[in-house]
């Protein structure tokens, strides 16, 4: 169990766990997340840490569909920051207990500004990492939004 599947049960929110085989040569962890579980890439989304104001330790969390890029105008205009920049991999890990690949937005050692892009209320479940490259965990959208005290906000540029 991870930190994030532990936090919906102790909640008990509805969910449903997909693990399989992380492939280490995948190019990108949320479009192979997509592809082996089958699932439609808008409906399978990616925890990126981003940086405001140009201080490394000030982070936010943005939870994106993992065909998308993430706006950083976008982010800072959520966190109500002047900019944003995408957070170094070593402090993201420091910061959430978890490994690149596999940042869940569930369950981090810290809690922090969460930010979900809103064509996740599009669908009545999504995936998101729930801990581990290769284990991912479906739960509708508002119950991702009130476990993290996150907000739906556009991150990304359609």
């Amino acid at each position: 169990m991870t930190p994030a599947i532990n936090l919906a049960k102790k909640k008990k929110i509805v969910h449903t766990i997909h693990q399989y085989d992380h492939d280490p040569r995948a190019q990108s962890y949320g479009l192979e997340a997509a592809e082996v579980l089958g699932q439609d890439p808008s409906q399978v989304f990616k925890t990126l840490l981003f940086c405001l104001n140009g201080a490394a330790n000030q982070l936010a969390v943005a939870i994106i569909p993992v065909d998308h890029q993430l706006n950083l105008k976008l982010a800072a205009k959520a966190a109500k920051a002047k900019k944003a920049e995408m957070a170094n991999p070593d402090i993201a890990q420091k910061t959430t207990g978890y490994v690149v690949g596999g940042i869940s937005p569930l369950g981090q050692k810290k809690a922090l500004p969460t930010f979900i892009h809103e064509s996740a209320l599009e669908h009545a479940t999504i995936c998101v990492s729930a801990g581990k490259r290769g284990l991912e965990i479906e739960l509708a959208p508002k119950d991702l939004a009130m476990l993290t005290r996150g907000q739906f906000v556009a991150l990304c540029q359609d």
